[in-house]
């Protein structure tokens, strides 16, 4: 099966290097040697990018979404980043059949650009009306949530050494979506778990660990209660650690890691769970740094597709006033970045934000300011001006 695998890698790279894929002309060994070690060496961490401009897909969002995208937006033209946006608003509609789907307009941009950058989206409360992240997710088969947590110097909380990643299985559980009423009264939902998606998951989680020195992996879970479901996610997470040697492997019960997490986050590295574990487990963490507002996040898919986006909210009672703060989403373009290979620019608007927050001069009010969120972008892209 691997060898199958890296023939039909050998045989991509082949068409996109203009090398012979019929027999009719003969390779040269070294050439030979490159497209095989590029096969046996590529990874899910990140997509190679051709040097120049790249396009990414916009989702502003709704509430704050606009303010702070267009914060994003500024921020990167001031660090001369090579993106262009391609902005694109998402809703659900109804589809053939009734079926609930983002706009095709959207959807094709993203299935052309791969990146996307997403701003907050609602979810209206209506009978039947989907989750918009929900369907982003399945739309594009985004599997894995990273979200790295790392503590900001400057801004206060009662832990100042966090540095870890939770890594959350986001197609399946108990948020899988098969609900049903039994009789009256009594409502059954079910938790999918699937050999295919913990396998991919958990090596998603050691493939990550390893290319970002990353020195261990723990397995969430609750496979001493849900021994078929949980215990099928654990066996997955077993056999990828058999295939990382390099990366220590620890597993512990969900309610053992959130005990121990607020006790000491620092003995934690990385971190992968099922979808409903990693939903709550990733907000616990956010708020050992600062809250969501300051937090990251990035969806992996498959095909090559990511997704980066803010998980806060689209905090209605502020949108409009110049009072939102763009960090969290500025982080997750950072993210972003680092995933398309733009580690230069990437660094640059991580290093303005953060010397930004440390100085604690010009910050929004949930950042402890009094500052607007248009004033903390300009003081973000003066700093990198300064850096020039």
């Amino acid at each position: 099966m691997e060898t199958h695998v890296y023939h039909l890698q050998i045989v991509n790279l082949l068409t996109k290097l203009g090398l012979s894929i019929n027999g009719k002309e003969k390779l040269k060994p070294q050439e030979l040697s490159r497209v095989v070690g590029a096969a046996k060496n590529e990874t899910p961490q990140s997509r190679t990018f051709i040097r120049g401009i790249q396009t990414v897909t916009l989702i502003p969002g709704d509430g704050i979404g606009p303010e702070i995208s267009n914060a994003v937006m500024k921020i990167f033209e001031a660090a001369k980043a090579p993106i262009r946006w391609e902005e694109r608003n998402v809703t659900a509609i109804r589809g053939p059949g009734g079926k609930w789907m983002i706009p095709p307009d959207a959807k094709e941009s993203m299935d052309k650009n791969k990146i996307g950058l997403k701003g907050p989206l609602k979810t209206p409360i209506a009978a039947g009306h989907p989750s918009m992240n929900l369907l982003l997710r399945k739309t594009f088969d985004l599997y894995a949530n990273v979200r790295p947590c790392v503590s900001i110097e400057g801004y206060q909380t009662p832990y100042t050494d966090v540095n870890l990643v939770t890594i959350r299985e986001n197609t399946e559980g108990e948020y899988s979506g098969i609900e049903h009423v039994i009789v009256d009264g009594v409502v059954q939902s079910i938790k999918l778990i699937t050999e295919q998606a913990s396998k991919r998951i958990a090596e998603y989680a050691f493939e990550y660990a390893r290319n970002n020195q990353r020195a261990s992996v723990t397995a969430v879970h609750k496979a001493n209660i849900m021994r078929m479901s949980d215990g099928l996610f654990l066996r997955k997470c077993r056999e990828a650690a058999e295939k990382y040697k390099d990366v220590k492997f620890t597993e512990m019960y969900l309610d053992t890691v959130c005990l121990n997490m607020v006790q000491d986050p620092t003995q934690f590295d990385v971190l992968v769970m099922p979808n409903l574990y990693g939903d709550i487990l990733s907000d616990l963490c956010a708020g050992l740094i600062g809250g969501l507002g300051v937090t990251p996040s990035g969806n992996i898919g498959a095909n090559g597709v990511a997704i980066f986006e803010s998980v806060h909210g689209t905090a209605p009672d502020i949108a409009g006033k110049d009072l939102a703060n763009p960090t969290a989403l500025l982080l997750s373009a950072v993210m972003m970045l680092r995933h398309m290979g733009l580690h230069g620019h990437a660094k640059k608007i991580e290093t303005a934000c953060f010397d930004t927050i440390r100085d604690r001069k010009v910050l929004t009010k949930d950042l402890g300011g009094n500052s607007k969120c248009s004033e903390f972008t300009e003081a973000i892209c003066q700093r990198m001006k300064d850096m020039d």
